[in-house]
């Protein structure tokens, strides 16, 4: 598509959208009707200015699907002339997003995860019912259309679905657990889907005494910055404030707190790198993109606890240096969405964020930026080019974050969960936190646990208890015949080795991985081969193309996993020794985790469950 000789222009509604995020165009080189003389005598614009306005790509982008449902050519057009972008990248952009259509859909589209804790309990049937009962996937009917969706992160209720309605303003409901009916339902008429559960619902634990990251879920008001002070928040910035950055720091990594996203990074070190940077400024991005399937506890702490991550955030921008943090926000966690916005208005308004934070002369604020559906965009330097608005492609390293990050400047990223263990660290302090756990895993951990178990949800185990503990208070399946750890990118383990420690060394040593806790349970209903199929599909959808190894690999990955899925012994042999070779190229030869992951899964249900033997 060449919008230069389209002719394609936006409607009223598609600028209004677009006015609305970026305000009325200054001229006419902006998009204004027409072009006055002032505009003829002076070109405006150029790499400059487009390099200023560039990170408000995504944000315009998901103005106009927002408002029409998806994104015209005359609208492009538009954001184009605004931001100064060529339209061959902002259509590089646009396409790079599943939440995004370049094609007219309705404004209402139901978006059914078939994704593994969902396939789990039973989304085919669902899929199947939706077919009967409204259409095909991708077929609109009566203003709606339904498709497929890997994972919404609603795992312990599954299987789920999320009805966006686009408008003004538009909205966004979650029927989970789903059925054909009640989707149907929702389809026609989305004001009336029931309210979704309270917080504490995905918490079996909820108000149990010992916790320390899920505390205030179901006990304190989500909504109210009073609840949240009078229930001790705030008192780990007041320590913060009186420790100094370089206290701050030091306490940190005298827990030993480590990253929980899965690579396991100390926390300390990475925020003392990013402070020693004489560049500036420094920016803090939190990873709130959790797209891992099976994932779904970042989510479940912005919905019940918002305001500790807009306090832990605040610590960790003091900390490292930064006056302006980000919040990367999976584009499907709408209540997350809305929960977090109010707290940081309240935030602002309390002098808890802006240009004197506690009276203290810190100035620091929090910015949302919606993701629009790409698992990549989980790996950190991918975050920086969506933010930046670019295709959400990873950066080779190094340069690390840490040196050149967002903007080209020492930027700080950590995830969710990692921020919110930094409040209990200066509440209690760094010897009482590592006082939990084991030596090299210190504190405690938050675990997905979905699939079939009887109370799926997210649970608070210290570091050490063991896979066994954790199903004990879920209630496993009587036949267990799996237990897939870290998602996707993960491996299984076998129901005679529940008794692996929950750490990050001691799942190492057993050959798998504690990832970003996620415990998807399989009981011997389940169909591997299948399971394993839709593995593969996710990451043949979710790969950027960026290097070969990836884009093929994932591609081969798939098509030998369809030609085995009913075969065993030798007549499987040939396929699996093709899928050791490019397993093994993607891990060696790939430019981020994702490829160096892919295989990971597949590889453990061959050599550790025998899938096809």
């Amino acid at each position: 598509m060449d919008l230069k000789f389209t002719g394609a222009t936006p409607t009223d509604t598609e600028r209004q959208a677009v006015d609305a995020l970026l305000g009325p165009p200054a001229s006419g080189w902006e998009g204004a009707a027409t072009r006055s003389d002032e505009d003829l005598r002076w070109a405006r614009g150029g790499a400059a200015a487009a390099k200023d306005r560039r990170d408000q790509l995504l944000p315009a982008l998901h103005a106009v699907n927002d408002r029409v449902g998806w994104i015209s050519e005359g609208a492009l057009d538009y954001i184009c002339r605004r931001l100064t972008v060529a339209p061959a990248e902002a259509y590089g952009v646009a396409t790079f997003y599943a939440m995004f259509s370049l094609r007219p859909r309705p404004a209402k589209v139901l978006h059914v995860c078939t994704d593994l804790a969902c396939a789990a309990r039973g989304s085919a049937a669902l899929g199947a019912e939706l077919t009967a009962s409204l259409a095909p996937a991708g077929t609109p009917v009566r203003g709606a259309v339904w498709q497929e969706s890997p994972c919404l992160g609603l795992c312990e209720r599954a299987p789920a679905a999320l009805l966006l309605r686009a408008g003004a303003p538009h909205t966004a409901s979650v029927v989970a657990p789903a059925t054909a009916g009640a989707l149907t339902d929702a389809a026609r008429a989305p004001g009336a889907a029931p309210a979704g559960p309270p917080p504490e619902a995905a918490v079996p634990q909820a108000g149990r005494p010992g916790l320390v990251l899920l505390r205030r879920i179901g006990t304190t008001d989500p909504a109210s910055l009073d609840d949240y002070r009078a229930s001790g928040g705030y008192t780990a910035l007041r320590r913060a404030f009186a420790l100094g950055p370089a206290g701050v720091i030091r306490e940190v990594l005298d827990a030993g707190l480590v990253g929980r996203g899965g690579a396991a990074f100390p926390t300390g070190r990475k925020w003392e790198a990013t402070a020693q940077q004489p560049d500036t400024p420094h920016y803090l991005v939190c990873n709130a993109d959790e797209s891992e399937p099976g994932t779904f506890k970042d989510r479940v702490l912005m919905e019940g606890d918002p305001y500790a991550l807009v306090e832990a955030m605040t610590v960790a921008g003091y900390a490292t240096g930064a006056r302006q943090g980000f919040v990367y926000l999976r584009g499907e966690y709408p209540l997350a969405y809305e929960r977090l916005s109010h707290a940081l208005d309240s935030a602002r308004t309390r002098g808890l964020l802006g240009p004197d934070v506690l009276g203290q002369g810190y100035a620091f604020d929090i910015e949302i930026r919606r993701g629009a559906g790409a698992y990549i965009c989980g790996e950190e330097t991918a975050i920086f080019n969506s933010i930046e608005g670019l295709r959400g492609e990873p950066r080779s390293k190094p340069p690390f974050p840490v040196e050149k990050g967002l903007f080209g400047k020492p930027t700080a990223v950590n995830n969710v969960e990692t921020l919110v263990n930094v409040l209990a660290i200066l509440e209690h302090g760094a010897a009482a936190y590592a006082a939990t756990g084991t030596g090299s895993s210190t504190g405690t951990k938050l675990f997905c646990v979905s699939g079939q178990v009887a109370r799926p949800g997210v649970y608070e185990l210290p570091f050490g208890a063991s896979l066994r503990e954790l199903l004990e208070l879920a209630g496993p399946p009587q036949d267990l015949r799996a237990v897939l750890l870290g998602g996707a990118a993960g491996g299984f383990v076998r129901p005679g080795e529940l008794d692996i420690p929950l750490t990050f060394e001691g799942t190492r040593a057993a050959g798998t991985t504690l990832g970003s806790g996620v415990v998807l349970v399989l009981d011997g209903s389940v169909e591997l081969p299948r399971v394993l199929l839709r593995i593969a599909e996710f990451f043949r959808d979710e790969s950027c193309g960026q290097c070969v190894p990836c884009r093929v690999g994932t591609v081969r990955q798939e098509e030998a996993l369809h030609r085995i899925k009913d075969r065993t012994g030798a007549a499987a042999a040939d396929d699996i020794a093709l899928l050791r070779e490019v397993g093994q190229a993607m891990r060696d030869a790939s430019i981020c985790g994702l490829g160096q992951t892919a295989w990971n899964a597949v590889e453990s249900a061959i050599d550790r469950l025998g899938v096809y033997k």
